[in-house]
């Protein structure tokens, strides 16, 4: 059985967006699933808008989510010798041509063709043929080097989402395949990667579908069977518009630094276009062992933010507080704040992240959380005087006065609680709110003696000492 080669050859020329890491997620799961091989190709042809920032982008994004590959990255500007040596053999053989049709002719070309409302085309000129007569070659000009496409019959292949697509040779001009300086096409460029690289699955966006069968052709003509091709239907944003940078996408380096957890946005990236029956929440390992081509969608999917929220939201909940603790450590690094020291004695700070966790989507939220135990608090004034009256002022204080002695444990705290409201007569939101207000800054927060528990001592007193 032949192992399995799978590809992502994302173009350097911008940031990279989820729409496009998910043409590196699904080949990556295909070959992890399948004990296969995941390969990265920067397809880095354009030179005006290829820029080696937007390959550390790509190279940034994909070791955030964990998308490693096995081979590469290969940069197709060092594979030219590569490249050429095909078209020299393709020359050689008969499979391709110069064609030395200037672009002004080809353009009268195409508006003689459009006025005959005819599909604007090559006409094969400068096709070599039995018994055919070519034009003489002018003088100065350097050919484009045109693939010489089969005549008659179609292109059929069986895409893994769309189904049967047949394509008519006849619908197929020459492609060109170098340029006038002798610089190889994209089309021809990917063509001879996937064929050294022994591709197997092509899983790509529905954007190249109309490079299919041009590439088809070019492998079979130098002898060799095309892969399997799978094409992903669109990423649309919350608008229904085709998601790019210019509708607002943001960079999948940019949910890494809003404190999005990466297993969070690999789950929530494999459900826009692949499902496992109504499962909608599970682990990356779970993923790969669960992933096929046989299950991806054949719409668009469109992007939520509140579903991926959501989705975060889940996995902070089962997430193991050692490694939210060091994400906590990197959001703290990130603003430039000095981590406490008390925060960075024993457990504390895994302690907080267990006590937090589920009350956020991110990182960047556990960590506002968490701000109370940094720095300074300033409850809101109105709620503050709302909560705090002649009833429950002396009661805090007496609280305070237990809370300077007992062991400083979530159950002698909350004892120290149980025994003032009972010398008081009051109930638990009576004092628990208070509490919370002058402590945290937040009438909210999980239950009051787990967050007291996880105070110095000498802060809860000192921000109690407030209601005098």
């Amino acid at each position: 059985m032949t192992q399995v080669r799978t590809r992502f050859a994302p173009s350097p020329t911008g940031f990279i967006h989820l729409g496009n890491i998910r043409s590196a997620l699904y080949p990556w799961a295909f070959a992890r699933a399948n004990q296969g091989v995941f390969i990265l190709r920067i397809e880095d042809t354009d030179l005006e808008r290829s820029s080696q920032e937007a390959v550390d982008v790509i190279l940034e994004s994909m070791q955030w989510l964990g998308l490693d590959h096995d081979e590469g990255p290969y940069y197709q500007m060092k594979r030219m010798d590569r490249y050429k040596q095909v078209l020299q053999q393709m020359l050689d053989q008969g499979l391709a041509y110069p064609c030395y049709m200037s672009t002004a002719e080809l353009d009268a070309l195409r508006e003689r063709q459009m006025a005959n409302k005819e599909k604007p085309r090559y006409d094969g000129t400068w096709r070599p043929e039995p018994g055919k007569t070519l034009p003489t070659i002018p003088e100065g000009v350097q050919p484009v080097i045109r693939f010489k496409n089969p005549i008659g019959g179609s292109v059929v292949w069986e895409d893994k989402v769309k189904g049967r697509i047949e394509i008519s040779n006849d619908e197929l001009d020459d492609l060109v395949i170098a340029r006038p300086d002798g610089t190889p096409t994209y089309n021809f460029c990917v063509v001879v990667d996937d064929m050294d690289m022994g591709i197997t699955h092509v899983i790509r966006g529905d954007d190249h579908v109309n490079n299919t069968p041009r590439q088809i052709n070019i492998l079979r003509a130098l002898g060799k069977e095309p892969p399997v091709y799978a094409h992903l239907p669109t990423v649309l944003n919350e608008q229904g518009e085709k998601m790019s940078k210019r509708h607002g996408a943001k960079a999948v380096t940019q949910y890494r630094d809003e404190g999005y957890l990466a297993d969070a946005v690999v789950n929530y990236l494999a459900r826009l276009g692949w499902s496992h029956g109504d499962d909608e929440i599970f682990s990356r390992a779970q993923f790969i062992e669960w992933f096929n081509l046989d299950h991806l969608g054949k719409s668009a999917g469109q992007f939520d933010e509140a579903k991926l929220r959501w989705v975060a939201q889940q996995h902070m909940k089962t997430a193991g507080d050692t490694l939210l603790a060091s994400l906590v450590r990197e959001q703290f690094a990130r603003r430039g704040l000095a981590l406490p020291a008390t925060l960075q004695a024993g457990d504390t700070l895994n302690s907080l992240c267990a006590l937090f966790k589920d009350r956020c989507a991110t990182t960047v939220e556990l960590l506002d959380w968490l701000s109370m135990y940094v720095g300074e608090v300033t409850p809101p004034a109105d709620e503050l005087a709302a909560r705090l009256n002649d009833a429950n002022k002396p009661a805090i204080a007496a609280l305070a006065k237990r809370l300077a002695t007992v062991s400083w444990d979530k159950a002698a705290i909350n004892q120290a609680l149980k025994d003032t409201l009972a010398e008081f007569s009051l109930k638990m939101p009576q004092v628990a709110i208070p509490v919370r207000l002058l402590v945290c800054g937040r009438a909210q927060t999980p239950s009051v003696d787990a967050v007291l528990a996880l105070f110095e001592r000498d802060v809860v007193l000192q921000r109690l000492q407030k209601v005098a």
